[in-house]
C-alpha cells in the first residue's frame, strides 16, 4: 500500500471507531428511555455472548485422553466458582485462562 492508501485506511478507521462509540448519544436523548429493544439487548446479550464464547472454546476438545479433556473442564469450573465468588467478569476471565495455561503448559 501507498503511503496516501495507508493514510486512507487510518483514517476511515478513526472514522468508523469514533461513530460506533457516538452514535448512542446521537440516537439517544439522555433524559429519555431507551427503546425497549435496546433494553432487552443489554438485558440478554450478555449471556448470549457468553454462551457464543464457551461453545466456541470448546468445541475443539477431544475426549481421547484425560490431558485433552480434563483441563477444559477444570479451567471452566474455576472461572464458574470465581464469578460465583467475587461476582467480576474479569477477574473469573483472567483467572481461568491463568488456571488453564498452567494446567497446559505444567501440569499436563
Amino acid at each position: 500500500m501507498s503511503i496516501a492508501q495507508t493514510a486512507a485506511a487510518i483514517a476511515v478507521m478513526a472514522v468508523v471507531t469514533f461513530l460506533t462509540r457516538a452514535l448512542p448519544f446521537f440516537l439517544f436523548d439522555r433524559g429519555g428511555k431507551p427503546p425497549r429493544v435496546v433494553l432487552y439487548l443489554g438485558k440478554y446479550l450478555p449471556a448470549g455472548v457468553i454462551a457464543m464464547l464457551i461453545v466456541y472454546c470448546l468445541k475443539g476438545v477431544g475426549f481421547q485422553s484425560t490431558g485433552q479433556w480434563l483441563p477444559s473442564l477444570l479451567a471452566c469450573a474455576a472461572v464458574v466458582g470465581l464469578h460465583l465468588w467475587k461476582r467480576n467478569n474479569m477477574l473469573s476471565i483472567m483467572g481461568g485462562t491463568i488456571f488453564y495455561m498452567v494446567l497446559v503448559q505444567v501440569v499436563f
